[in-house]
C-alpha cells in the first residue's frame, strides 16, 4: 500500500498548513495546554479570544493523535440516545447536554466560516445505517426522541437508505441533517491558525516531561523549556501518557483503522451520491464516506494490519465487493489507525487532577464536536466561570476496571473479526 508512512490521508491531502513552532526558552501564561487536538486548539482559540494567554504544547505535530486520524464524521450528540443521556445524568444535567451537543455540529461549522478554515466541510448530514432488523429497532427508537426534541431528523426505509448510501445491504438507516463531514486534519489544522491568530502560542514537538505545583501556579516542563502557568487543561484524550499517574487507567483505549482507496472518479457517483458519512449499528461498528476527490474510506474497529495486499486491505476489498458489487476491483492508496479512549459509560468526562488541573477526556469516538464544544467551556471555567456550568459533573479520575486486560481482549477480537470478514 503506496503511502502507508503517512500519519493519515488527512495528513496527506489536508488544504491547512501544518502549523506550530518549537519551544525555545522558559513562558509565563494563564492557560498552558497540553495536547494539540480539537479540545487543545479549541480551548486555545477561545481561551485568547477571552483575553487570557495561553500555549499550547504538542509532543509531535498538530493532530497526531486522534484528531489527525479520524473518520471525519462531525456528528450530533453521543453514542447513547438522549433519553438514556437524560437517564445517567439526571433530568436537568442530562436534557442540557443533549442540547448542547445536539447543537454542537452547528457550532463548528461556524467556526469553520467565521476562520475559513479549509477542511472540504459538507453539510449535507450523516447516516447511521441499520446492520440488522435490530439495528433499525434502535434507530428508530432514537429517531422518536430526537424528532420530539424538534431535531431534524428521519428514519429511512430500507429502500431510501439503499438510494442514498448506493447498497442494499442495509435494513434502513437515521439521516442527521444537523451533521455532515470534513477533513479532520485541516479542521484541526485550521484550529491551530486560528488560534494562533488569536494571539495563543503553539508548540509543537515539545514533549512534556513533568507538572509540579508550586505555589498558585503550576510549572509545566520539556526538553525546551518550562511554562508556568495559572492552569493547565491535559487535551491528550486516548494519547494519555504516564504525566499524570493514574490518568491511562481510567479509560479503554481501542483502535480504529481506515482504508483510503485511490480516487474512483464516475466509477463511485452512484455511491453516497450526497456525501453524507455513515456508520452502522453493529457491535464491530464500521465506517464509510466519501472524500472530495472521490476515494472510498473504509474503516472498522482495530488496527490497520499489513501493507499493501495485507489483511486490512484484503478485508476493506472483501466489505466493498459485498456493500457495491457492480464496483468491481479497485486500488488501495494508504492504510492508517488512531485510537479511541472508550469508557464503561460511553459518555465524556471532565476530570478536576488538582487545583488548576483538568482533563476533559473519553469522547468514546465523538471527538470533533464535542472535543471542540468542551473546550470553549474549558475557556469559559478557566477566565472565570463555574465549574457547575461544566457540560458533564466535574469527578475524579477513577481506574477502568481491568481495563488494559480489556484492551488486549478487544485488540484480538477485532483482528479476527478483520480475517474472519477478509475470507
Amino acid at each position: 500500500m503506496a503511502g502507508a508512512s503517512i500519519l493519515s490521508l488527512w495528513d496527506q491531502t489536508a488544504e491547512e498548513a501544518d502549523l506550530g513552532v518549537p519551544m525555545s526558552g522558559d513562558l509565563t501564561v494563564d492557560v498552558a495546554i497540553v495536547g494539540g487536538g480539537y479540545t487543545g486548539l479549541s480551548t486555545a482559540l477561545h481561551a485568547a479570544e477571552k483575553g487570557l494567554s495561553a500555549c499550547v504544547l504538542e509532543a509531535r505535530q498538530i493532530g497526531f493523535g486522534g484528531s489527525g486520524r479520524n473518520v471525519g464524521l462531525l456528528n450530533a450528540g453521543l453514542w447513547l440516545p438522549p433519553q438514556d443521556v437524560r437517564a445517567r445524568l439526571g433530568e436537568a444535567r442530562g436534557a442540557q447536554l443533549v442540547e448542547l451537543l445536539g447543537d454542537a455540529p452547528s457550532y463548528v461549522m461556524s467556526l469553520i466560516e467565521r476562520h475559513q478554515i479549509r477542511c472540504e466541510l459538507t453539510r449535507s448530514g450523516t447516516i447511521h445505517a441499520a446492520h440488522s432488523p435490530a439495528g433499525i429497532k434502535d434507530l428508530a427508537r432514537r429517531a422518536e426522541e430526537w424528532q420530539r426534541l424538534g431535531a431534524p431528523v428521519r428514519l429511512l426505509s430500507q429502500q431510501e437508505a439503499s438510494a442514498k448510501i448506493g447498497s442494499e445491504a442495509f435494513f434502513g438507516g437515521l439521516l442527521d441533517a444537523r451533521a455532515g463531514t470534513l477533513n479532520p486534519m485541516g479542521y484541526v489544522r485550521g484550529l491551530a491558525r486560528a488560534a494562533a491568530a488569536a494571539g495563543a502560542r503553539i508548540h509543537t514537538d515539545a514533549a512534556v516531561t513533568k507538572l509540579v505545583r508550586h505555589g498558585e501556579s503550576w510549572q509545566v516542563e520539556t526538553g525546551a523549556g518550562t511554562v508556568t502557568a495559572k492552569s493547565v487543561v491535559l487535551a491528550t484524550n486516548a494519547y494519555s501518557d504516564d504525566l499524570w499517574p493514574g490518568l491511562t487507567s481510567s479509560f479503554v483505549p481501542i483502535d480504529y483503522f481506515q482504508v483510503a482507496t485511490r480516487p474512483l472518479g464516475d466509477r463511485v457517483a452512484h455511491i453516497l451520491a450526497e456525501r453524507q458519512g455513515i456508520w452502522d449499528t453493529g457491535k464491530i461498528m464500521f465506517s464509510l464516506r466519501r472524500d472530495a476527490a472521490d476515494r472510498l474510506i473504509i474503516g472498522s474497529m482495530g488496527a490497520a494490519i499489513g501493507g499493501e495486499g495485507g489483511l486490512s486491505e484484503r478485508w476493506a476489498r472483501r466489505q466493498l465487493a459485498r456493500l457495491f458489487p457492480s464496483l468491481g476491483t479497485v486500488e488501495f492508496e494508504t492504510a492508517w489507525h488512531g485510537q479511541i479512549a472508550m469508557n464503561s459509560e460511553h459518555m465524556p468526562r471532565i476530570h478536576r487532577l488538582a487545583d488548576g488541573l483538568y482533563t476533559p477526556i473519553g469522547y468514546n469516538g465523538r471527538g470533533i464536536a464535542p472535543g471542540t464544544v468542551f473546550g470553549k467551556a474549558m475557556a469559559d471555567l478557566l477566565s472565570g466561570g463555574d465549574e457547575a456550568d461544566l457540560p458533564m459533573p466535574v469527578t475524579d479520575a477513577e481506574p477502568a476496571w481491568a481495563g488494559r486486560l480489556q484492551a488486549g481482549f478487544y485488540k484480538a477480537v477485532f483482528a479476527a473479526n478483520q480475517l474472519f470478514k477478509s475470507i
